[in-house]
């Protein structure tokens, strides 16, 4: 995963070609999500911006989180309600994420052509995907590896 300076350097270009404010909300936010290890809740986020602004509330984090979505910059985790930068924003696909259900760690995965079958599936069947999510829990190698030698 790119570091977070990247990321951010990939956020402001990503806005200046939409022609999109990234607001030093924004921007905040985002490098707090970039610079978390794992997925981060809503609430995590505003205890931590409200220590450097105290005028946040939850319409502030939740608007900032609309805004990085919408730009393609942060991921919804469905399944643990949280938020994680995404390390390629001008991939326009679907993704997949890989969540260590241990450490927290998401890796996020570009196999286009799993979401085109699905697509294609969906299509077949009447049905029109809207948004697609797909997240696979499980273990990273890390993990795996702690896991084997406390046995």
């Amino acid at each position: 995963m790119a570091d977070s300076t990247t990321l951010l350097l990939q956020a402001e270009r990503q806005c200046q070609r939409h022609g999109a404010r990234f607001t030093p909300i924004r921007r905040r936010v985002l490098e707090m999500i970039a610079s978390a290890s794992g997925g981060l809740k809503a609430y995590e986020l505003l205890d931590r911006l409200a220590m450097e602004h105290a005028a946040a509330r939850p319409p502030t984090i939740y608007r900032a989180l609309d805004f990085l979505i919408e730009q393609g910059l942060v991921h919804r985790i469905e399944s643990l309600n949280a938020y994680v930068a995404c390390p390629c924003p001008e991939h326009a696909h679907g993704f997949q994420l890989l969540i260590c259900r241990n450490c927290g760690r998401v890796e996020e995965l570009h196999l286009d052509d799993v979401n085109a079958q699905l697509d294609a599936r969906a299509q077949a069947l009447g049905f029109r995907v809207e948004r697609q999510t797909i997240e696979l829990l499980g273990r990273c190698d890390d993990c795996q590896e702690a896991a084997s030698q406390a046995c």
